[in-house]
Parts: structure tokens; sequence; C-alpha cells
């Protein structure tokens, strides 16, 4: 159990969070839990799980689904209330001390930092497609420039961007899902119905497809975390983070599910365009839709810019969080305007060394930096499953009016989720593809444990 003076350290670190500004609307994070659903991966890698699981990518995506909806629901009841942008990371040393929020916290700042730099290499190469002869870095460069500057100015420019972007993510999904029911149900101009044709092999590659399936779907939920950061910076934190988190189950099977139900319904599991064009273009095309992969490119590269604005404002405001808490350099924790700008410009910075190293040294370290973040989400996800299950006996028993949003089935569906990310990580070793990333990922998760045992050591001592 913490010691006295780490739950105290966690609580004025709550209370210094209100030196950031509050300028988050409601329908900002609204947008925000909207759009942090749909990101890249959706639109693009899901192809890879498809070819592998056949029609049964429906029910990896369903069951990875359940374990995020549960997860989200976890974290709402602690952000609810402990309200902290420090998030996970803060809720992990309210239970369990220092070393457990330095290790959360920490992790997941690689993840988001590195993250940014994937995301700009993606933009960039879209860019490039539209006009050839242009250097890719410079692109990256530039977009890195536009959202650090948008997210060094206010925090309301950060809302404004992913509002914006999340709208017009959300308005191509809902055309997307329109157009495939009504394909599938024969109404669509110029369209037959494939009725049941293509999901008659439900699981073409047996157990072991669906299992790769499986876990390319897990990943593909990250991000819904932004959520529970951003609301800290809301006008009403407690009732913007309840929101957001009780919408989370019918976001994730409208966009998710659904999704992935129209496309193999529409085009044969197999079919070499769901890997080369994606599946969506590959659904558009069968649909006749003029333009489709153009049209989807630019989806694509909204989604992209969108992650890489809300990355850069995720991983800046958890290193703002874990400096406060005494978990890393002071002159993070500086704010200017509401903003913790020197935070920001330091996420920004190591993004944008990501970026330079997959050119430099694209053959070595660039993979070893992509493989030690590979099972983060993850990590991330067990220490919430964790954390909640300590902090739920200490609030029922200390301030049960902070319990605005309950897990459900307390605490067998919170068993339940831990018991499920056990599983994935069994299945991570034992397939060779995703084997190494969670080796690489567990020896950073423990150096930074370590790391972080003996900060709480010597600080205890002195």
């Amino acid at each position: 159990m913490p010691s006295t003076t780490a739950v105290e350290r966690s609580k004025r670190a709550d209370d210094t969070s209100s030196s950031l500004s509050h300028g988050l609307k409601q329908r900002h994070l609204s947008m925000i839990a909207l759009g942090g659903v749909i990101g890249a991966g959706l639109f693009v890698g899901s192809g890879a799980g498809i070819a592998a699981a056949g029609p049964s990518i429906v029910l990896a995506y369903t069951l990875s689904g359940l374990l995020v909806m549960l997860v989200m629901r976890m974290l709402g009841e602690m952000s609810a209330a402990y309200p902290s942008s420090g998030s996970f990371s803060a809720h992990a040393e309210r239970a369990f001390g220092p070393w457990a929020g330095f290790t959360a916290g920490w992790a997941f700042w690689v993840l988001l930092c590195t993250a940014v730099g994937l995301e700009g290499i993606g933009a960039a190469k879209i860019v490039t497609g539209w006009l050839p002869g242009t250097p890719e870095w410079v692109w990256v460069a530039l977009f890195m420039v536009l959202f650090c500057g948008t997210n060094l100015a206010a925090v309301r420019n950060f809302g404004e961007f992913e509002f914006w972007f999340a709208a017009l993510k959300v308005g191509a999904i809902v055309l997307f899902l329109a157009l495939g029911a009504l394909a599938i149900a024969g109404v669509l101009p110029g369209t037959d119905s494939p009725g049941v044709s293509h999901l008659t092999a439900f699981f073409p590659n047996g157990g072991d497809g669906l299992i790769v399936g499986l876990l390319a779907s897990v990943f593909a939920y990250g991000g819904l975390e932004t959520v529970t950061i951003a609301a800290a910076e809301s006008e009403n934190p407690t009732r913007g983070v309840a929101s957001a988190v009780r919408t989370a189950m019918w976001r994730i099977a409208l966009f998710y599910i659904g999704s992935m139900a129209v496309v193999v319904t529409l085009v044969p599991w197999d079919s070499e365009e769901i890997v080369t064009k994606g599946p969506y273009v590959a659904a558009l095309d069968r649909l006749g839709i003029p333009g489709a992969g153009q049209l989807m490119n630019v989806v694509v590269l909204v989604a992209l810019l969108s992650a890489m604005n809300a990355n850069i404002y995720g991983s800046s405001r958890i290193a703002y969080s874990l400096v406060e808490r005494g978990q890393g350099p002071r002159a993070l924790a500086k704010v200017s305007g509401g903003v913790p700008r020197i935070a920001v410009l330091s996420s920004c910075f190591f993004g944008f060394v990501c970026v330079l190293l997959s050119y430099w040294r694209p053959d070595d370290v660039f993979p070893w930096l992509l493989n030690m973040i590979g099972a983060v989400i993850l990590v991330v996800w067990f220490f919430t499953a964790a954390s909640q299950l300590r902090l739920r006996r200490r609030l029922e028993a200390q301030s049960p009016e902070k319990l605005i949003v309950r897990m459900w089935a307390f605490p067998w569906l919170t068993w339940t989720a831990l018991a499920g990310m056990t599983t994935i990580f069994a299945l991570m070793a034992r397939e060779p593809g995703t084997r190494v990333q969670l080796y690489a990922t567990g020896g950073m998760t423990l150096v930074l444990a370590a790391a972080g045992y003996v900060r709480q050591r010597r600080r205890a001592r002195s």
C-alpha cells in the first residue's frame, strides 16, 4: 500500500492541475471521445486482420471491444472521482505508490511521442502521393510545427481542431455505414445485394486466424484514453468524463464492429484489394463509388493529423502531471498561458527524433523503438484495472459520494478484464509476429518500474 506521503503528493498534483486552463467545452469532449475511437488503424490496419481472420474479424473486434468497454468504464470511475491530467498514471500512483505512476506514465509518454512521429510519416506519404517529388520529411516537419503551434497557444485550439477532425471522421464512417447497409439490403441503386455469400466460411483459417485478428483489433482501439486526460481541462471534469464513458459502448459497436460487419459482407475476405487498397476502399469500389481511393486517402489523412494533434496534447499533459508529482524534470511542469509549453515542445522534439531515426537508422534503432512500444497500451490497461480494483474499495470506505460512475458488476468484471489481458499477453508470446513486441515492451516496463522504485525509496529516505 502506498505511503501517506505518496497519496498526499498525488492529491496535491490533482490540485495543482488547476494551473492548467479549463478551456475545453462539453462539445469538445464529446467529439474527442468520438474521434478517439476512429483512427487510421481502423481505416487501413484492419485489412491485415480481415485477411487472417476472415468474417470472424467481427467476433475478434467484438471480444476486444468488450475488453475496451470494461477498461473505459474502470477509467471513467476513477477519473470522475479523481479528475487529473495524469489519468491512469495518477490513479496507479494513488493505488500502488509513485513507482506505478512513474512506470505507466513514462511508458505511455514514449508511446504517444513515437506515435506522433509515425503518424507524421504516414500523413507525409499520402501528401507526397499527391505531390510527387516533394520530400517527406518536409511535410512531417510542417505538420509537426502546425500542431505544436496549436498546442502551444491554448487548450481550446486543440479542442477546436479535434472537434472538426472528429466531425469529418464521424461523418465519413456514418456515410460508409449507411451506404453499406443500403447495399446489403439490396436497395442501393446500381448494386446487387451479396446476401450472406461471403460469410459462409466464418473461420476460414481456424482458431489461429481468429487469434491474429484479435491481436490486430486490440491495438486498433488505442486512443480512447485521451478523453480522460482532456477532461481535467474541461469546464466540468466530472460530468464530462462521465458522459464520454457512458457512450463508449454504442460508439464501439457502431464504428468498429459495424464497419467490420459491412466490409466482410460486401467484399470476399480473401480479396487482395482488402490488403492492398484497404478494407474501406475495397468496399466502396464494390459499390461503384467514383474516386473511392482518393476519398479514403483524404479521410485517412484527417485521421492521421487528428491523431498527431491528440497525441501531442496527451503526451504533454502526461509529462506535466508526472513532473507535478515529482516524477521528472521540473522544467516540464512550467505553465504559461494555461499551457505546459516546455512539455509540449519536449514531446514534439522526441516525436521528430523518431521521424529522423526512421530515415537515419531504419534497419536497427527504429524497428527496436517500434517493438518497444508494441504492447504499451496493454500495460496501461493492466495498470488501470489493477488500480481500479484497489481504489474502488478505498472510495467505498472513505468517499462513496465520489462514485458517480460505477464499474459494472464489481469486482467480477474487473477480474474478468484482468484475465482477458493476461490471455492476450499469452497469445502475443505464442505468435512469432508479436512475441518480439511483447518482450521489448516488457523489458522497457521492467526498467521503468525499477527506476521508479529506486526513486520512490530515495524520496522516502530524504
